[in-house]
């Protein structure tokens, strides 16, 4: 089934490394700054799978992420519009959209055509790098920034209770940060304030019991 959390505030979803269907979740940092990852904002499926195919590796972050990160952005800057009307364009969500041009999510190869309309000073150059598989990342120092801090805060304050309903609607296990949908909505309260509304959707994923004959990875000798 999948897990869905409506908050009216501002959250911030961590995700975190992954490769392909292989995903390695840090859990015992989840909540801790250095255990942090690049957040996701807005309705996004992050699912990796046969359909994605091989990913060819990113560039080692010494070769100039930060580099890269500003030319897409002076690109997207000089199209003059947001990042939601780009989404809107190519058809991804909002957060998703600023995420490739962030390189914390890889542009697939059927998207990159729509992306280039949309954003037409990305160079060929620009489009390769996007779609090379991201070394996701993330300043520890942006937890200063009160609006990041103010969603951490959000999620460890709420984490017991949040776990205590994940275990009681679904039993032991976790919500998935890779398959996995964010969505950011705008929305006016009782008192005609703005107000922000985040959803969270994601694939439950039980533990499951560790039974020797379903371990595959057990050589026969």
């Amino acid at each position: 089934g999948l897990l869905q959390a409506t908050y009216a505030t501002q959250l911030r979803h961590y995700s975190f490394l992954s490769e392909r269907n292989i995903c390695t979740m840090l859990i015992t940092r989840a909540f801790t700054p250095s255990g942090v990852r690049q957040a996701q904002t807005r309705q996004v499926h992050c699912a990796a799978g046969p359909s994605s195919g091989p990913a060819r590796p990113a560039f080692p972050p010494a070769l100039g992420k930060n580099e890269l990160v500003s030319r897409l952005l002076s690109a997207k800057e000089a199209t003059g519009k947001t990042f939601t009307q780009i989404a809107e364009e190519v058809g991804l969500t909002n957060i998703y959209t600023a995420q490739l041009f962030y390189h914390q999510q890889q542009l697939q190869p059927n998207t990159a055509a729509a992306i280039k309309q949309a954003v037409p000073a990305l160079t060929k150059e620009d489009l390769d790098a996007m779609m090379r598989a991201p070394v996701r990342s993330f300043d520890p120092n942006s937890l200063q920034e009160p609006a990041l801090h103010r969603l951490y805060e959000a999620i460890i304050y709420s984490g017991d209770a949040v776990k205590a309903c994940i275990n009681e609607e679904f039993g032991d296990g976790i919500m998935s940060a890779i398959d996995f949908f964010f969505t950011l909505e705008k929305m006016k309260g009782t008192e005609g304030e703005a107000r922000v509304v985040l959803t969270w959707n994601g694939k439950f994923l039980p533990f499951k019991e560790q039974r020797v004959t379903d371990n595959v990875a057990i050589r026969k000798h």
